[in-house]
């Protein structure tokens, strides 16, 4: 099994940076992997003859199907917090990598796997690609910016039904929904990635990274405050009975059982429908 980052193998293709994931069987997004990719994402950042970057997979089942839950089950707010935000920094690092990135996926991109690929500047899929958040039946959500760029992509009423069901979609239901830009026969799906990439490639570098740039701050300006919104709630949520019976039962592989609101005010505390954040005074209300 790779290790290091072997984990995210790096290919030149012209100026083409090729970095696929490797780490099977299904591209779990665990902590060493997260290290790699930040490591290949760096090395085409200072590569002069760089020009655009491809992210593909290796396994033969998935582009990538999430998180390792298994080493963020046990976590308390606080290790999710620190972990939550290795995972936010690596889609940032490839949101504002200065090369053009393009994410060429099969399989499923389920979870941290469908946050990679938000973060990137353009999702080419196969036909057999399925994409999805799927924190939900976690008891916990989106935490590497998937609440912040999927509205950002396919619109408000479409996210809020990915991320409140948790359902998969389709390669074809992304594609019209406006999250990925082509869809392929998987035997054509690398070249077509690679093909974007040797256009994009022979553009001017400093006006496509400027325009990269200025296309981000014109779709979401504030999303620095938005990641950390996000990231403070996703944190919050562990160690809640949720996430505890949620990943347990996914590590189990047992449907989940359904809960209620038992205890419901004391387990609010600090979440924003309580009335004010765990570290800012309440706040009086207006009467009507």
């Amino acid at each position: 099994m790779p290790d290091g980052p072997d984990l995210v193998r790096s290919e030149k293709r012209g100026r083409t940076l090729l970095l696929t994931l490797d780490h099977p069987p299904v591209n779990v997004l665990s902590r060493r992997v997260l290290d790699a990719l930040a490591a290949r994402l760096e090395e085409a950042e200072v590569d002069l003859g760089v020009r655009a970057v491809v992210l593909a997979s290796a396994a033969e089942k998935a582009f990538a199907a999430g998180a390792d839950i298994r080493e963020m089950a046990p976590m308390d707010p606080a290790a999710a917090h620190e972990h939550g935000a290795l995972g936010q920094a690596v889609t940032r690092q490839i949101e504002r990598l200065s090369l053009p990135v393009i994410a060429a996926v099969h399989g499923v991109a389920l979870g941290g796997g469908c946050e990679i690929s938000l973060a990137c500047d353009f999702i080419l899929a196969s036909e057999d690609a399925r994409f999805g958040q799927p924190e939900i039946n976690l008891g916990i959500m989106p935490g590497w910016g998937g609440t912040r760029r999927l509205p950002r992509r396919i619109g408000a009423a479409r996210a809020r039904r990915w991320i409140l069901t948790g359902r998969p979609v389709t390669a074809a239901e992304a594609h019209a929904q406006g999250l990925v830009d082509q869809v392929v026969p998987r035997s054509e799906l690398l070249p077509a990635a690679l093909a974007l990439a040797t256009e994009l490639a022979s553009k001017p570098p400093l006006a496509l990274a400027a325009a990269k740039y200025a296309l981000q701050n014109a779709i979401d300006p504030e999303i620095e405050a938005g990641l950390d919104y996000e990231l403070d709630l996703w944190s919050r949520l562990f160690g809640t009975a949720g996430q505890k019976t949620g990943m347990q039962a996914f590590l189990e592989k047992k449907r989940l059982a359904e809960t209620d609101r038992e205890g419901w005010a004391a387990s609010s505390q600090g979440f924003p429908w309580a009335g004010a954040r765990s570290d800012e005074p309440p706040r009086k209300r207006n009467k009507a």
